[in-house]
């Protein structure tokens, strides 16, 4: 029998157990990653020497993305059933990636997992189409080929998601603006500690602050610029507009999974098992494999698992920069020349 194209109807595949998500289990993951942030940054105080730098940054990063996915999850109301304790360690969570919680909820919850991959929703990632980018001015056509390049992953997440989304978005709840204080607050009390930190001069603090918060920061975004990109943009992966969208579509055909190696698991919390998570949000990362095999048993057939994650972005990053919309189709930069100046030939004169 051929299941129910459903969203609900995938679902019910989902058992109990995948759900359960018994508090001691979330604190301790946050107890970890929180030891494990301040043991990097201890090492990043402790010395300059670049051959200890270079793998305490990208510690440093994947720590932050760490401790983002723990916010994340306590946002979607997965690691605890008791609101006001996923509250308090969602924000503590989220303050070194420098996210203002509520704020991030109200673009990521409500759109990103309301919309995935509907053109005129979701808005991580949205693709150009080729008409939107001929419109386009030299600076923001450089800008969108930085962006959508092999390096642009982390630059992209920094100014379209980070810098739009928490610093000029202002989402208009009272809980929003109360965060965006906090996160303020940390970014400002924090960077002035690591800078006027006693017993050195001006340029030491300054240095203090890049090596301690900056870099860290970066990275984390290009941890996570790269996850969100893998996720969703491939060139089997067919974005749609609302009159043709589902959410089954959305959640199921519109998310890859990708079983990565164990170490960078370790810090990304089984967030690359990503397509149980858009089914239910409310399935604790701990539970995403057992949840996906669930699903797995029903609806095979349309889940999407890969193990080549770095090759799948390398050929996705050079292949999918625009979207025909109309066709389904991604385009690169050439291709999409190459059609209009198709299409320009076949008008007659």
């Amino acid at each position: 029998m051929t299941p129910r194209l459903t969203l609900p109807a995938v679902r019910d595949t989902i058992s109990a157990q995948s759900l359960e998500n018994p508090t001691y289990i979330g604190v301790v993951y946050f107890l970890r990653d929180i030891a494990i942030y301040a043991a990097i940054l201890l090492g990043l105080y402790l010395t300059d020497h670049w051959y200890f730098l270079v793998p305490l940054w990208l510690l440093s990063g994947l720590s932050v993305s760490s401790l983002f996915i723990i916010g994340h999850d306590a946002a979607h109301g997965a690691l605890f059933k008791n609101s006001r304790l996923a509250w308090w360690i969602g924000q503590i969570a989220m303050l070194p990636s420098l996210h203002a919680y509520s704020q991030w909820v109200f673009g990521h919850n409500r759109i990103h997992h309301g919309h995935t991959i509907k053109i005129e929703g979701d808005f991580v990632w949205r693709p150009t189409s080729p008409e939107q980018y001929e419109g386009y001015n030299p600076v923001r056509k450089l800008w969108h080929r930085i962006a959508w390049s092999t390096i642009g992953s982390g630059l992209y997440y920094l100014v379209e998601i980070w810098f739009k989304g928490m610093i000029l978005f202002v989402a208009q709840t009272a809980e929003a603006r109360r965060d965006r204080i906090l996160m303020f607050a940390f970014m400002l009390l924090g960077s002035a500690a690591l800078i006027f930190l006693p017993g050195g001069t001006l340029g030491e603090g300054i240095w203090r602050w890049f090596k301690m918060g900056f870099m860290p920061f970066f990275l984390f975004n290009y941890s996570i610029g790269f996850a969100v990109y893998v996720h969703h943009i491939q060139e089997f992966i067919p974005w749609k507009k609302h009159k043709d969208w589902t959410p089954f579509h959305g959640q199921m055909l519109g998310t890859v999974n990708y079983h990565i190696p164990a170490f960078f698991n370790f810090f990304l919390h089984n967030i690359f098992i990503h397509m149980p998570h858009h089914v239910n949000m409310r399935i604790p990362f701990y539970n995403l494999p057992r949840a996906l095999e669930e699903i797995k048993a029903v609806y095979g057939q349309y889940v999407i698992e890969r193990k080549s994650m770095f090759a799948d972005y390398l050929r996705t990053a050079r292949k999918c920069k625009l979207y025909d919309v109309e066709n389904g189709r991604w385009l690169s930069y050439t291709q999409a020349a190459r059609l209009r100046q198709e299409e320009s030939l076949a008008v007659p004169a």
